[in-house]
């Protein structure tokens, strides 16, 4: 994709009147250039709730939008819309490439939270935000390779938004060669064991294999793990990762180049691949995952795609990978047959022909029977999942179009759980992500149903991020943000929803809608309408103030707090 600044500025998609993105028709144009002629007739309910798993919510008009397109026209529509402005360039452009901004990080967050609440390209930036939870990084824990670790994170991110609906072995090699991974997991700096007790960093290969593409066992098919005998079989050793270690030798960025760049204020170091450096790689032939051979005396660049090539091979791709996605999108527990059909779109895209595409993935995803059928999901015991936090919070400022008049963006980490969110991009404590993948909160109802004879526990990931505090905490920074805007840091519209506020049915009907894809029961949608009738109504204020407590009412509800 052309890098160039004309193309990327954040300029050329900026807010307008009302806080409408002026490029905004960019995906009806993307639309346009689909066919209809396959569209099926969907409910608004129904295109809401896909919004809810490929987006961020759904608004008036992309919900009408999916209903003309049909599910499949309007991911096509979404796989087609070029990638969006680049936060690197947004900080860039805004000024904060300058010394006083050499050991501070917080504008990372305010180009993060735009993007995420702005840019048009919804598909992507939930892409894009899954990724990140599984390709982990924290730009605040990246020590050295002068600072400015906000264009770190924000460099990042436009990694992962350029390969998110690309192949997945392209992502692998990014992501490998990427300065962040190589500082985040101590690839950077590398050296074969040069007889004097120094060994190479195993840290990058350990969880390149467990977190980023096979996992900890051999995996069938349809993402349950290969029992041997009362145990599971191990997908990898500690001979494995000793071996890969090998390869990722004298990789690191260029020492005078770097000294140059902290000195001028430069940030591009963000932006470019590490370099290898021949003297520092370890030339001996390797061998790992079984079969996986590299010769002695091939280059450290081909040595590092021959071993990412391998990797990539491996079966266990397919099924990990595309549970983990279908996990972030539509649900914590997807069938075995669910996985085997997205892992066989990764094993091979009928359109290309190719192993790891990712629009195939994302296809496979969002179309699956089990993603699309309502009935099913809302009357499942175990189908869906918890919202994340940072997604609820950016639901709330896209379905009333928030946006900030003075351009600045001046939006904190909300990581504070008893206060805030808890959560916010690229902030994980640890590779490990926020919550695990295969979390079951302990004594619970799920746990319980976790027999013996299930091949694949029942598992709640984001409930590792959930208690007492956490639940309050969300509740009050919500409660701000409806209110003020988070001290008026952020304008938001409520005038479609005031107009109706006098008809409290309506009112919850609406909301309902945008926010849930109409899957508020009976008495959860009782209780709110009920309390917002005991309301006042006889002013402008106390009319938005009905708006403001439904809106509440149901992102604290746990018919929302469950994604459906």
């Amino acid at each position: 994709m052309d890098d160039a600044r004309a193309s990327a500025s954040p300029f050329a998609v900026d807010e307008g009147r009302n806080g409408a993105v002026d490029d905004g028709e960019s995906a009806a144009t993307a639309a346009e250039s689909v066919s209809t002629s396959a569209a099926v007739s969907m409910s608004a309910a129904s295109a809401s709730r896909l919004l809810g798993q490929a987006g961020f919510g759904g608004t008036d008009e992309s919900i009408a939008e999916v209903q003309r397109l049909g599910a499949s026209g309007w991911i096509e529509a979404e796989l087609a819309m070029p990638q969006s402005w680049r936060r690197y360039y947004w900080l860039e452009e805004r000024g904060y490439r300058t010394a006083q901004y050499r050991f501070n990080a917080s504008p990372f967050a305010r180009c993060a939270w735009r993007k995420l609440v702005r840019a048009p390209d919804v598909l992507r930036q939930r892409t894009t935000l899954a990724l990140s939870e599984i390709f982990v990084i924290n730009p605040t824990m990246l020590a050295g390779a002068g600072g400015f670790k906000h264009f770190a994170g924000a460099a990042y991110l436009d990694l992962l938004d350029e390969h998110a609906f690309g192949n997945f072995r392209d992502l692998l090699g990014a992501v490998t060669r990427s300065l962040q991974m190589g500082v985040y997991l101590s690839m950077r700096g590398s050296r074969r064991d040069d007889g004097t007790g120094r060994a190479p960093d195993e840290n990058f290969a350990r969880e390149l294999l467990q977190l980023f593409t096979i996992g900890l066992y051999e995996l069938n098919p349809d993402g349950s793990p290969k029992r041997q005998g009362t145990g599971f079989v191990e997908s990898y050793d500690q001979d494995d990762v000793t071996e890969l270690a090998r390869v990722f030798t004298g990789w690191d960025v260029e020492r005078r180049a770097l000294y140059v760049a902290t000195r001028n204020n430069d940030t591009s170091h963000w932006r470019r691949p590490m370099r290898h450096f021949s003297e520092y790689h370890d030339n001996d032939a390797k061998r790992f995952l079984g079969n996986g051979e590299i010769p002695a005396g091939m280059s450290g660049e081909a040595e590092l795609d021959r071993a990412l090539d391998i990797i990539f091979e491996h079966p266990n791709v397919g099924p990990f990978i595309s549970r983990q996605l279908i996990q972030r999108l539509v649900t914590s527990n997807p069938s075995g047959a669910y996985v085997q059909r997205v892992a066989a779109a990764f094993d091979r895209d009928p359109e290309t022909d190719r192993r790891g595409e990712l629009a195939a993935v994302l296809r496979a995803i969002l179309l699956d029977p089990e993603a699309r059928d309502d009935e099913e999901a809302a009357n499942s015991q175990v189908f869906g999942k918890i919202r994340e936090p940072m997604i609820r919070f950016v639901q709330w400022a896209r379905t009333f179009r928030a946006h900030d008049p003075n351009h600045k963006w001046e939006l904190y980490p909300f990581d504070d759980s008893s206060t805030q969110l808890g959560q916010s991009p690229l902030r994980s404590p640890s590779v490990f992500n926020f919550f695990r993948p295969g979390y079951v909160p302990p004594n619970s109802d799920l746990a319980s149903l976790n027999t013996p004879d299930r091949s694949v526990p029942l598992v709640a990931p984001e409930l590792q991020i959930v208690d007492e505090t956490s639940i309050a905490g969300y509740a009050n920074f919500m409660v701000r943000a409806i209110r003020g805007g988070l001290e008026g840091r952020l304008t938001t519209y409520y005038t479609r929803e005031a107009a109706i506020a006098r008809d409290p049915e309506a009112l919850v009907a609406r909301l309902d809608l945008l926010f849930t894809g109409s899957q508020l029961r009976a008495g959860t949608r009782s209780a709110i309408v009920e309390t917002i009738d005991s309301m006042r109504n006889d002013s402008a204020e106390a009319r938005l103030n009905r708006v403001r407590a439904a809106i509440i009412l149901i992102m604290t509800s746990p018919d929302y707090l469950v994604q459906r």
